[in-house]
């Protein structure tokens, strides 16, 4: 509306300026028509003149227009003359006087003073935008950019949040005390000064700043963190002192910062001198939170997905006195998230969030909605009404391996070498004690992998044990060893395979002290980031006769894994061989025809079996695939 205004209040002045310039165009061309007032007296006493019409006052002048006798106009600027009128009625010229309207006096004062008035206002409007009385105005750049939400734009609530239950417990007494200060001030109890939502992102530490402010029902400021820094120096610490000082006027209030540690790593990192501009805004954000001055009903909410790089001097108490995990959530937390989302959309009754939730296992609350959004997508690209389960099992199986590469041309050698290697990872996990169950098995190209083998954990795990990584060691291989054994030759689709079981075996002897011979320590170089804070030069605190006996302890757990999983697959020729033949038939094997091969039984052809076509550039139907962890055959890997 304000920029409406401005519009509308230029335009208008551009328009009195052009009026004004065609009137005194007109009267100019108005005057060049004119005759002398000698001439026409001329005219009079040589009897030319009709007619005569006198406008005005004698005193400032008269304007004459009349005819002569061959018809012909004319005008003239008469001066005062008292003889004119018995020349007229001499020369029996007929005339008629015009008695002459005196202008208001607000239209005097409007012809007089309007000019000085439009150029006092221009004036006044520039001086504004450069004052920034305007957007972007030349000296707007320390005021905030917070946008506050009040109580009738804020409408999210608690039930808008889920999968976070400990997180709301932790904050619904901060909600308890903006409602109710004198609960706790009677008691002798403060408002927390400030609240650190810590968690990976996409869990919703943003919804749940927002839930906090609709439900208390207060003022809600909220910026990033990368708004405060401008290419001026001084530009950051002005910010927050304006942004505070917004906040004091709307007290009791919330003050929300969106990634904070864009503004609030800690001082002195980097090769740089310590007064930079960055370090000026912390400062200044240090004072405002827990300063001279109080900032009483003020509370400022942060979030953050990299808490180790904050400044200690930001995180203690007195200015954020809690710390909120928002982790990733757990099966029945997704369950949840899912409902919520699920809510808006038209849903069919075989849709089970229980199932999707236990399918999904690492998803944050961002990425279980855009599973609900893909999900959607693939049930309007097949002009369904509703949403079904296969439109949810589509959705998921994109998001975890990519879009399937239905024109990659496969020759039929290279697609039985993949069909070999996805084999040897799947028996491998079948016959091993404590890996997750094989949720699936595909041939079909999918992102950067040929061919993938998924397994699904039965529980969410949040720790893992010797034998866990030992076996996902020895699974790792099962695909190499596979191509060796049936095809008799080694390809570059192993690649990835090597490096994730390298990593693992190296964590396990220098991490996680999980070999006899170097017992419980940690060994390894200083990895610290200079950019964070951390040391300049890195350190080793490894002997040399201690780096060849770590790596010596890797090399034993890989070989160890490497000829148990040689062993397991050898001893099961005739399943990796099924296995093999129902995936060059099918292309996709679910847990179920996986069960029927390890037990020895034909396996039960899909309920949808596609149709492929019989083209001579090899291209395949759709199949299926579907969540983690998973191993993948690399396209194009060495």
């Amino acid at each position: 509306m304000n920029n409406l205004g401005k519009n509308i209040a230029i335009w208008l002045v551009i328009g009195l300026v052009l009026m004004t310039v065609f009137n005194q165009f007109s009267r100019k061309q108005e005057a060049s028509g004119q005759v002398a007032y000698s001439q026409f007296m001329a005219d009079v006493e040589a009897d030319r003149i009709a007619s005569a019409e006198i406008e005005g006052n004698p005193i400032r002048g008269q304007i004459i227009k009349g005819k002569r006798n061959d018809g012909t106009a004319f005008s003239t600027l008469a001066p005062f003359d008292f003889r004119m009128v018995d020349t007229l009625i001499k020369h029996n010229v007929k005339f008629a006087a015009k008695a002459e309207e005196e202008p208001s006096f607000l239209m005097n004062l409007f012809i007089n003073w309007f000019p000085m008035l439009l150029l006092i206002g221009v004036w006044v409007f520039f001086m504004r935008q450069m004052q920034g009385g305007g957007k972007g105005g030349a000296f707007s750049f320390g005021k905030s950019k917070a946008r506050l939400l009040d109580e009738a734009t804020n409408v999210i609530t608690f039930a808008d949040v889920a999968g976070c239950d400990e997180a709301k417990a932790d904050v619904s007494e901060i909600v308890d005390y903006l409602r109710d200060p004198s609960k706790y001030q009677s008691l002798g109890g403060r408002m927390p000064r400030g609240i650190l939502l810590v968690g990976p992102p996409g869990t919703g530490k943003t919804l749940l700043a927002k839930a906090i402010a609709g439900e208390a029902k207060v003022p809600f400021f909220s910026i990033s963190g990368s708004d405060f820094v401008e290419m001026f120096v001084g530009v950051g610490a002005a910010r927050v002192r304006d942004m505070f000082e917004n906040a004091k006027k709307n007290a009791p209030c919330i003050i929300f910062i969106d990634e904070i540690d864009a503004v609030g790593r800690q001082r002195g990192a980097g090769m740089g001198g310590g007064n930079d501009e960055r370090e000026q805004t912390l400062n200044q954000m240090l004072v405002e939170m827990d300063g001279f001055e109080g900032n009483s009903g003020i509370m400022v909410i942060a979030a953050t997905n990299r808490p180790d790089v904050l400044d200690p001097a930001l995180l203690r108490p007195g200015r954020f006195d809690r710390q909120v995990m928002v982790s990733l959530p757990d099966i029945r937390g997704r369950e949840q998230i899912l409902g919520v989302h699920m809510r808006k959309v038209p849903i069919s009754n075989d849709v089970d969030a229980q199932v999707i939730a236990r399918g999904t296992p690492g998803f944050s609350g961002a990425d279980l909605a855009n599973l609900v959004n893909e999900a959607v997508l693939f049930a309007a690209r097949r002009v369904k009404r509703l949403v079904d389960m296969d439109d949810f099992e589509s959705a998921k199986d994109k998001i975890m391996m990519g879009a399937e590469r239905r024109t990659m041309v496969m020759s039929e050698e290279e697609k039985q070498n993949t069909a070999y290697h996805e084999s040897g990872h799947a028996v491998v996990a079948k016959l091993l004690p404590k890996s997750d169950p094989v949720h699936k098995v595909t041939i079909i190209p999918r992102g950067r992998a040929l061919g993938v083998t998924m397994q699904l954990p039965e529980a969410d795990r949040y720790a893992y044990d010797r034998g866990y990584l030992m076996d996902r060691i020895a699974i790792l291989f099962g695909g190499r060893i596979a191509e060796e054994l049936f095809m008799n030759q080694m390809t570059t689709g192993a690649s990835n395979d090597f490096e994730r079981a390298t990593s693992l075996a190296r964590d396990m002897v220098t991490r996680y002290g999980m070999t006899d011979a170097l017992g419980p320590m940690v060994y390894g170089e200083n990895e610290g980031e200079v950019f964070l804070g951390r040391s300049v030069t890195t350190h080793k605190n490894m002997s040399e006769a201690t780096m060849q006996q770590v790596d010596a302890e890797i090399r034993r757990i890989i070989d160890e894994q490497y000829g148990l999983a040689r062993r397991l697959l050898e001893d099961n020729r005739d399943k990796v061989e099924a296995m093999t033949a129902a995936l060059l038939e099918w292309e996709t094997i679910d847990a179920e025809q996986i069960e029927d091969i390890m037990q020895g039984r034909t396996p039960k052809p899909p309920k949808a079996l596609p149709v492929k076509p019989n083209s001579p550039n090899g291209d395949r139907p759709s199949g299926e695939a579907p969540a983690t962890p998973v191993i993948t055959t690399p396209a194009t890997e060495s």
